[in-house]
């Protein structure tokens, strides 16, 4: 599920996205910075490969380059970019690293590390920071080494690729001081494997809280899953003109809610011709949230609500230019005014939308929002004087408390999103934040994403193979990517369900298994129902690591606990064979394991199976006919019950499979 978009970047963000070329702090004279802000001093660069800098100079000039007794040479092309290539070396330093121009101008890096450098991404649970994990007062306390290093990226989102990070953003050295807000999984994941990988570790977060898995890959990524075309040309047109974009987009939205089962040719909410009082109750935007209204079927909900409200306006006022400022509104916003949309807006800020001149009349004016919420502290709230008609003269018109909502059928499904937004559009992140990092040096990738994509869970597979084929044709072929399943997070369940959470869960173990340079790590079981972000980040990252020391390192070790490789039908019994299994199965808590179900082909035909271990296998038993099983499933709910594991203390994690009479079913199978 989306984590509403909370955090506010510096003015460097700001300057970064208007273009702007801020100082490198890091240089050490007073000439303009030759390096790209990536390389700093503390930085770590990739051991045992050819190493790519780059930077800005003169058109046409020449640029030599030392570093650790090596040198290489450049020259600036007509953009003034120029790039070299450092000679493979091995773990070490610190070294210094010096740029000099022809004109004598120079830049001059100290304390530069060779070693691993790791790129971890993702949404909030790659965000998480160790002030907020399991004994996090001693974590800090004792976070003391020199040989981790730590660059995390301020969060921007653009529709055009930028060319270079904040030079705010800084690679920092792991102390008390610097550790509290730095990324507890990409943290924890590299001092456990510095344990049997003895090297300097470099860390890159480029993490966003809420984000989808789209805005993440570039736009040729994108075209090559299919289905976006329209979508990137809308972007395209977005960044040449954003009022063109934005009319063509209300009409696509407007599209959308027409085509909804159930929604006839006059319900158009914001449409002042098609007025209709049915459905629609008074809202009390004094108590927040629509969850906290105290009202039994908005407690839980998350979805659709229309708001509306009218305004009077004189004919004077009516004829001035005007801003409508909401105040808050969490997550999603589409807005009209007398039937003319005027904005869209993502995340839990406040706000604004210039109004075209005409929208406004004489009379009472018509105010509608369409707000959709898919986590928590959802809609249309903050102080009433937030929320006016800011008019041309200075003066304001207050829109009152005399509110209106209706809620929206969850079967008309989620609605589309502008493809500029930055959490749930497309590319926009990998623009602001992916794009930046150019072809830097890495040992691997790893990724936590995922619950802001369970609502549209059945591409996950397909985007997530795209992303990782747009990271590698980035930062080098085969590159490995350590994938994070989902952790539990949720309700239990009583009996079996269909489970966006799980589609994802299976998507990413699909991924890591058909691909011989991926991992998996399995998190189901160290969720938490009540929150989205589990504290015990620790333990995934012991988990990364050993995923890590087979699928990077070449260690024989299993790297994710018990995986199932075949089903079989056995009478009226499913006989389900794992492999990487350590020592033996287990199970905790009982003396026979839960969570399996057996299904038919279609949805909702799944029944809870009995289940008994016979050495690496498991035989399932369900009140099913034979003849009608044709799936098994293991930990299918949003926050599963998983109570199988192996001699390592590693659980089987959540999957599907189709039953088959003698073949094995290969897509539990590493290759």
């Amino acid at each position: 599920m989306p984590i509403p978009f909370k955090a506010r970047r510096s003015a460097a963000v700001l300057a970064a996205l208007l273009g702007f070329s801020a100082l490198n702090a890091q240089a050490k004279s007073d000439d303009a910075p030759l390096l790209n802000t990536l390389f700093q001093d503390h930085a770590v660069l990739q051991r045992d490969r050819v190493n790519p800098v780059w930077g800005n100079a003169q058109a046409g000039e020449k640029l030599e380059i030392a570093f650790a007794g090596k040198r290489a040479s450049a020259r600036a092309d007509a953009s003034g970019r120029w790039q070299a290539s450092l000679p493979a070396l091995p773990a070490g330093g610190p070294y210094t690293l010096k740029v000099t121009a022809a004109d004598g101008s120079s830049q001059t890096l100290d304390d530069v590390l060779v070693g691993d450098v790791f790129l971890c991404t993702g949404q909030s649970n790659m965000v998480l920071q160790v002030k907020r994990t399991l004994d996090s007062r001693s974590e800090i306390q004792n976070a003391s080494n020199d040989r981790i290093r730590m660059l995390t990226v301020d969060n921007i989102s653009s529709v055009t690729p930028q060319d270079s990070i904040p030079a705010a953003n800084h690679w920092l050295k792991t102390t008390p001081e610097n550790i509290p807000e730095f990324s507890a999984a990409c943290y924890y994941y590299a001092r456990e494997l510095q344990k049997t990988v003895q090297v300097p570790m470099g860390l890159i977060v480029s993490a966003w809280g809420g984000s989808r898995i789209e805005p993440w890959m570039s736009a040729q990524a994108l075209r090559k899953v299919g289905g976006y075309d329209a979508s990137l040309d809308l972007l395209d047109l977005y960044a040449k003109d954003r009022a063109r974009a934005g009319e063509q987009w209300a009409r696509l939205w407007q599209d959308w809610w027409r085509s909804r089962p159930g929604v006839s040719a006059t319900n158009e909410p914001w449409n002042p011709a098609h007025l209709v009082n049915d459905g629609w109750r008074p809202a009390p935007l004094d108590r927040g949230a629509w969850q906290r209204w105290e009202m039994p079927e908005l407690a839980n909900f998350t979805g659709m609500l229309w708001y509306r409200t009218t305004v009077k306006l004189t004919a004077e006022q009516a004829a001035q230019g005007a801003v409508l400022s909401l105040g808050t509104v969490n997550e999603a916003d589409q807005t009209w005014v007398n039937g003319h949309w005027v904005g869209t807006g993502y995340g839990g800020d406040d706000r604004s939308y210039t109004l075209p001149p005409g929208v406004l009349h004489e009379g009472d004016n018509l105010v509608v929002i369409n707000v959709l919420g898919t986590y928590r502290d959802d809609g249309l709230y903050g102080p009433t004087a937030k929320r006016a008609l800011r008019l041309a003269d200075g003066s304001t018109v207050a829109l009152g408390d005399a509110w209106q909502y209706q809620m929206v059928p969850s079967s008309y499904g989620p609605p589309p999103s502008p493809p500029w937004l930055s959490t749930s559009g497309l590319t926009t992140i990998h623009n602001g934040m992916i794009a930046p990092l150019g072809n830097y040096g890495l040992r691997g990738i790893l990724w936590y994403q995922g619950e802001s994509n369970t609502s549209h869970a059945s591409n996950y597979l397909a985007l997530l193979d795209g992303l990782r084929s747009d990271l590698r044709a980035r930062f080098g072929a085969n590159l490995p990517m350590l994938i994070v399943q989902l952790a539990g997070y949720g309700a239990a369940p009583t009996h079996p369900v269909e489970s966006g959470s799980a589609q994802v869960r299976e998507a990413q173990r699909l991924a890591a298994a058909q691909d011989p340079h991926s991992g998996l790590a399995v998190a189901v079981d160290i969720g938490e129902r009540s929150d989205i972000h589990p504290a015990n980040k620790q333990e995934l990252g012991r988990r990364l690591a050993r995923a890590a020391r087979h699928v990077i390192y070449g260690e024989t070790l299993p790297p994710s606990g018990p995986v199932p490789t075949s089903a079989q039908h056995n009478g009226d019994a499913v006989t389900l064979t794992f492999g990487d299994v350590t020592d033996k199965l287990v199970v905790y808590g009982a003396d026979n394991p839960v969570g399996f179900e057996l299904c038919g082909a279609q949805a909702d035909s799944c029944h809870y199976a009995s289940a008994d271990i016979h050495g690496n296998q498991v035989v399932l038993r369900a009140a099913l006919p034979a003849s009608e099983i044709k799936r098994v499933r293991y930990c299918w709910a949003d926050s599963p019950i998983c109570t199988l594991y192996d001699g390592s203390g590693l659980p089987a994690g959540p999957f599907e499979l189709p039953i088959t009479p003698t073949q094995e079913a290969k897509q539990g199978t590493r290759p």
